[in-house]
């Protein structure tokens, strides 16, 4: 049977006050326009209490408290935050207190080596692919397979031997590595290697025993670091793989350790939102902990300095 055109009848529809719903979008929440000279502080006290801007200022005050009272912060980060020039904010936030822990994969221990010996990184893969010179800088291969090889030798984790290899050599631009910033300050850094991912795994000097024997150490360290985060931040900067993944394992092992990780603060730092981040790090550690999970999304060089500057403000 084919029904008839038939207009419903609105004449019984029922309201109610609006004042009476509760809506989402409050002008006490609002944003302020900028008002000149009032700076940073001014800028993040105008951002409207919503969504994004809302999470931010979460962020901002988790991190300050953390290291008000302690809690420990341990900042994450991928190659990309390196080359994008974020290396001196990094430094920065380490010498004003605001990392206990650095953790990188092996694409973010490259980056930072090339800057601190020569103050430059990041070829043009497509260039170099052709002609078969992609990854085969000389100094990269020979002197930082040398530094794990010799370093993991001596009893260090990957990071570590890193950061004591560039201290001893007075690189010239040290002051804007990472690693050998950690290793000046006794900040302890952890590097995550996946073999074969890294270009230097293609030259003679590589040695499997040694990657896998200094990341496997440095994931131990990284487990104890995680274990410290009870009221602490940890934050994932633009790893979409290895370091999510890494992080889930220390959760779980000091978990399996009965240590509760109570008001843990996770924050996914990246311009796309993931599966792996979003899971691993954003969403199953923090739950049950009484700390919450947050994703900012945001291209690195904005979001990074501007979440640092706010961070100094609040200090």
């Amino acid at each position: 049977m084919a029904f008839p055109y038939e207009e419903f009848d609105l004449s019984g529809v029922r309201t109610y006050p609006l004042a009476s719903r509760n809506s989402k979008a409050k002008v006490a929440d609002f944003a302020a326009p900028y008002a000149k000279g009032s700076g940073v502080a001014g800028l993040l006290s105008g951002l409207p209490n919503m969504l994004g801007a809302s999470d931010f200022k979460a962020v901002v005050a988790a991190i300050a408290a953390a290291r008000r009272t302690g809690g420990g912060i341990i900042w994450g980060f991928g190659a990309h935050v390196i080359k994008v020039g974020l290396s001196p904010i990094l430094v920065d936030l380490a010498e004003r207190g605001f990392v206990s822990a650095f953790a990188t994969n092996g694409a973010g221990i490259i980056h930072d080596f090339e800057i601190a010996i020569g103050g430059a990184t990041s070829e043009e893969v497509d260039e170099a692919l052709g002609p078969g010179r992609f990854g085969m800088a000389d100094e990269t291969g020979r002197q930082l397979n040398q530094a794990i090889n010799e370093g993991v030798g001596r009893g260090l984790g990957l990071g570590q031997a890193v950061g004591a290899h560039l201290a001893a050599a007075n690189a010239p631009f040290a002051h804007l590595s990472v690693a050998a910033t950690a290793a000046r300050l006794g900040i302890p850094l952890t590097a995550h290697v996946a073999l074969g991912t890294d270009i230097i795994h293609m030259h003679p000097a590589a040695s499997g025993a040694a990657l896998g024997e200094g990341s496997l150490r440095d994931f131990r360290y990284f487990v104890s670091n995680v274990a410290r985060l009870d009221h602490g931040v940890y934050l994932n900067c633009g790893s979409a793989v290895v370091l999510p993944e890494v992080f889930l394992k220390a959760v779980a092992l000091a978990r399996n350790a009965g240590i509760a990780l109570a008001g843990l603060t996770t924050v996914n730092l990246d311009f796309v939102r993931l599966y792996r981040p979003q899971t691993n790090v954003v969403s199953r550690p923090a739950a049950g902990t009484g700390g919450r999970g947050y994703s900012l999304i945001g291209h690195h060089e904005i979001l990074i300095p501007l979440l640092a500057a706010a961070l100094i403000e609040a200090a």
